[in-house]
């Protein structure tokens, strides 16, 4: 039996991949123990990011799994509905799966993506976008995608909105444990759209 080795990618553009992984996996659904333990072991330098995550870690080592869950119901699930629709139909129209769901889908069919069997949300979900990008750039699905494919996808699914959605999450109200994850992903949403405006 032979197991398919992933193909070699850069070591920064790895480093973007995990960086959007964890977005994805944080937003997808409150920590275990176990991720905020991860979380808890990261460490930032001082750049603007680097700090970001340097204050996420710090608050993961005092957090507790049932803490952050009331924290994650009250801004994404709530009573009819949370503090924020992390969807970019709704940042983007104004209304759920809309136009900007349709064509995610279509770009979803072409790049090989699916969604997964046990994921019932829209596909067009702030955690699911993460972890299409990081799957694209790390080549997860097939080969890894060049900066043209990366930055058409980025371009098209996330720059438009999700900025402003990462900004509302610092500054929500019940945000405390997900305040710094905001910061962490406006400033990379920064960068990246940034290097792909120089790339």
């Amino acid at each position: 039996m032979t197991t398919a080795t992933a193909p070699a990618i850069a070591e920064e553009d790895r480093l973007r991949a995990d960086l959007y992984n964890f977005l994805g996996v944080i937003l997808s659904g409150p920590p275990d123990e176990m991720l905020l333990a991860q979380t808890a072991s990261l460490s930032g330098d001082d750049s603007d990011l680097g700090q970001a995550i340097s204050t996420l870690a710090k608050l993961a080592k005092v957090s507790k799994p049932k803490g952050v869950e009331a924290e994650y119901n009250k801004l994404f699930i709530g009573l009819g509905r949370g503090e924020l629709l992390p969807y970019a139909s709704y940042y983007l129209t104004g209304f759920l799966n809309e136009k900007p769901l349709a064509l995610l889908r279509q770009d979803m069919h072409r790049l090989g993506l699916e969604r997964a069997d046990n994921v019932f949300e829209p596909e067009d979900n702030i955690a699911s976008l993460m972890e299409m990008m990081g799957a694209i750039i790390a080549g997860r699905f097939r080969d890894p995608a060049n900066l043209d494919a990366q930055k058409q996808f980025f371009a098209k699914h996330i720059a438009p909105w999700a900025g402003h959605f990462f900004a509302d999450l610092e500054g929500a109200k019940n945000s405390v444990f997900y305040a710094p994850v905001g910061t962490v992903g406006r400033t990379f949403m920064e960068i990246e759209a940034e290097a792909f405006r120089l790339g």
